[in-house]
């Protein structure tokens, strides 16, 4: 996040401008990460990375749908440019042939990552409608973080690289 966001002078127009840019930003790098990966089967990394994507994009999109409920078409104030891996993923994060535990490990992460931005900033949220919305998100920050664990049952509980043997390059003798 950048100094040109000061959270504690938000109103709630910018909160959920600020929250809908996080889902965004979190979509993005997960799209991102299914073009590097190219998905190879049903299931693996970049299929559980483009489900994650689509969980992003939905919520980012109630989030808009209830700004304009509130605030019509009102100008933004809070731009993309003021904020930076709030809850999207590192970059340098997918490697080649993750094992699907991997990658929701790396999920689990960024869920954990805005959990924890909204809970830092709560302290110093002078508006009461900010505050409660953040509490909110913090909140389906955390239901986020339980399913992710139930799905964890689901993979294999390794993060060795995910390769068919058509994959594995064995040089020739």
């Amino acid at each position: 996040m950048t100094a040109q966001l000061d959270i504690s002078t938000l109103n709630l127009q910018d909160a959920l401008d600020l929250a809908v840019l996080i889902e965004k930003e979190a979509e993005d790098r997960y799209l991102m990460f299914v073009d590097q990966l190219g998905e190879r089967y049903r299931g693996d990394a970049a299929d559980f990375f483009a489900m994650m994507a689509r969980n992003e994009q939905r919520h980012g999109t109630e989030l808009a749908a209830r700004r304009r409920v509130l605030f019509a078409d009102a100008p933004s104030r809070v731009t993309a440019d003021m904020i930076e891996d709030i809850e999207a993923p590192d970059t340098g994060k997918p490697r080649p042939f993750m094992s699907p535990r991997h990658a929701l490990n790396v999920a689990m992460e960024s869920e954990v990552k805005a959990y924890e931005f909204f809970d830092q900033a709560l302290p110093g949220i002078r508006d009461q409608e900010v505050r409660k919305l953040f509490e909110e998100l913090r909140g389906e920050e955390l239901e986020h973080q339980k399913l992710l664990t139930e799905q964890m049952a689901k993979y294999p509980d390794t993060l060795e690289p995910d390769l068919d043997a058509d994959d594995v390059d064995t040089p020739a003798l």
